[in-house]
């Protein structure tokens, strides 16, 4: 059977999506689903790559049991080829993502859609970044991203 496999997209890939990439896998874990599925993040810029996420994303997820062992990377054009769905955390991801879906010569593209198009409790149109604020918007994100991942793996398992 093949594996759903699922890329969660953000602009440096230190937070937000890397947090998302961990959240799902570990509901998978918990449902016991993780081998129908292939998970990752990556970045619309190429700022990050190779980092670990943020230190205080990664404390955040802690406290959560949520562990973030991701390195950051950048989304490229083979990524439409080889994922099925691609989740972006906000509009400006999404255009992004439309963007070098476009400049791509692939037939075969992967769905790209908003997290938040998922969401069932909070009103936020978009995942905020957390990087120029304080520890609480960490917090805060992880909340708004239990929420819609949550309800994206509802969507499609």
């Amino acid at each position: 059977m093949k594996k759903i496999s699922v890329l969660f997209v953000c602009l440096g890939n230190i937070c937000r999506s890397p947090a998302a990439e961990a959240i799902f896998i570990s509901l998978l874990e918990k449902k016991a689903l993780t081998d129908r599925f292939t998970v990752d993040s990556a970045g619309t810029g190429s700022w990050h790559i190779g980092k670990k996420a943020d230190s205080r994303m990664r404390i955040a997820a802690e406290r959560r049991d949520i562990n973030i062992l991701s390195r950051a990377r950048q989304i490229t054009s083979n990524d439409f080829d080889v994922f099925d769905y691609i989740i972006a955390m906000d509009n400006s991801n999404f255009r992004n993502i439309l963007d070098l879906k476009n400049r791509t010569s692939s037939s075969n593209f992967a769905s790209i859609q908003k997290i938040q198009n998922f969401r069932s409790v909070f009103n936020e149109q978009e995942v905020p970044d957390p990087y120029f604020g304080g520890n609480e918007g960490f917090d805060y994100v992880l909340d708004i991203l239990e929420d819609s991942v949550g309800g994206f793996l509802k969507s499609i398992s």
